[in-house]
């Protein structure tokens, strides 16, 4: 298994690297649009490399994903606590009922259920 890991994370590497390589002219990102530049008075505008644009969308869209999804499973993360809780005290409610039943049963069959 961890052949397989190693294989899958070096080839990832080279897809990467071609990628980075056959991508490396510079392009130019601007926060706003013109129409906007000119109703705001302020446009920040920046040069990069294509292959950082790219993978800097892969990692910001994966980060997204996955807040969202931690977002989505909230509800079900509350439940299972509420239920996890209402299970304990349920537990907790059975073990002393059963030490009152012990209190009304006789010695010799509290032992005998001590036993058993």
């Amino acid at each position: 298994m961890r052949y397989i890991r190693y294989a899958f994370l070096g080839t990832l590497g080279v897809v990467l690297i071609s990628i980075a390589l056959a991508n490396r002219d510079f392009v130019t990102l601007t926060l706003l649009p013109a129409v906007a530049e000119d109703w705001f008075g302020v446009n920040y505008v920046i040069e990069l490399p294509l292959f950082l644009v790219i993978l800097g969308a892969i990692v910001a869209g994966i980060l997204i994903g996955f807040c969202w999804e931690y977002l989505r499973e909230h509800r079900m993360r509350s439940d299972k606590s509420k239920a996890e809780k209402e299970l304990h005290k349920t537990k907790r409610e059975v073990r002393r009922l059963k030490g009152r039943e012990a209190e009304k049963k006789d010695e010799v069959l509290v032992l005998l259920d001590e036993a058993s």
